[in-house]
Formats: structure tokens, C-alpha cells, sequence
């Protein structure tokens, strides 16, 4: 899946990608590259844009790397540790978030992230945890 395809599916599991304007520019298991547009309605002070949106665009692309790299039985996952480093700002253009699996295994899924301007220069790195979800049984 890529392209049009994958953004519309990515916006319809996670409506917030929707709102902010997330678009999918690679979605496979090895790596998802999610990016999104500045806009003023998105930005902090002196038009930078906030760092919960850049937040927000990094834990999509590693839920939606983690989704991708699901051990068998599973039927999802959640976000239960997220660490940011911020680097730079965005005060235009656009920001990029390439998210590769760390570590894949059966309860956990660790995912790095980048999330870089339009020039290519780091702004952040992410590294988060995602729990595996497995349907409960009925008893």
C-alpha cells in the first residue's frame, strides 16, 4: 500500500492524522515515512510549529510502524512509553517522520523515529514503546 491508498487508510484508523493534514509518503513494515505541512493554526509563538504537533506526528508514524511488524494473534497496540529529544524547529515548509522497529517481539514493539524539516535537518528523535494487544478471551 502507498501513496493516496495508505494516507486515506492511515486517516481513517487515526482520525488526528486526518486533522492535522498527515500524509503517508512510505508505509511498509521496515519503515513508515509519514510528513505533514506547516500552518500557522498548528504553531506556538513566533510561528514555530508546536511541539506537540511534531509529538503527534512521530507517534503516528511509530504506531503505524508497530502495526505493521504485529506478531501473529495480535489485534493491535498502544503507545505506553514515548521519550522526544528536541533539536531544532519548523517555521515552515514541511516536517518528516521516519519510523523503523527497533526491537519486534511478542508483548513489546520498539520503534525509532526522525523527524526532520524540509531540508533534511533533524528536528527531533523519537523513541517510543508499543504494547502488542491480544483479543481477550470470553469467559
Amino acid at each position: 500500500m502507498a501513496g493516496d491508498e495508505a494516507t486515506q487508510a492511515l486517516r481513517e484508523l487515526m482520525p488526528l492524522a486526518a486533522t492535522l493534514g498527515i500524509r503517508t509518503e512510505r508505509y511498509t513494515a521496515d519503515e513508515v515515512v509519514l510528513s505533514l505541512d506547516w500552518a500557522s493554526s498548528l504553531c506556538t509563538a513566533n510561528g514555530i510549529l508546536h511541539g506537540g504537533v511534531i509529538m503527534a506526528l512521530a507517534d503516528s508514524a511509530g504506531a503505524a510502524c508497530a502495526l505493521l511488524n504485529l506478531p501473529d494473534g495480535a489485534s493491535g497496540t498502544t503507545t505506553v512509553e514515548s521519550k522526544t529529544n528536541f533539536f531544532g524547529a519548523a517555521r515552515s515548509g514541511s516536517v518528516s517522520a521516519t519510523s523503523t522497529p527497533l526491537h519486534r517481539g511478542g508483548t513489546t514493539i520498539v520503534i525509532e523515529t526522525a523527524v526532520r524539516d524540509g531540508r533534511g535537518k533533524l528536528i527531533a528523535k523519537v523513541t517510543q514503546t508499543q504494547l502488542v494487544l491480544r483479543p481477550r478471551s470470553s469467559a
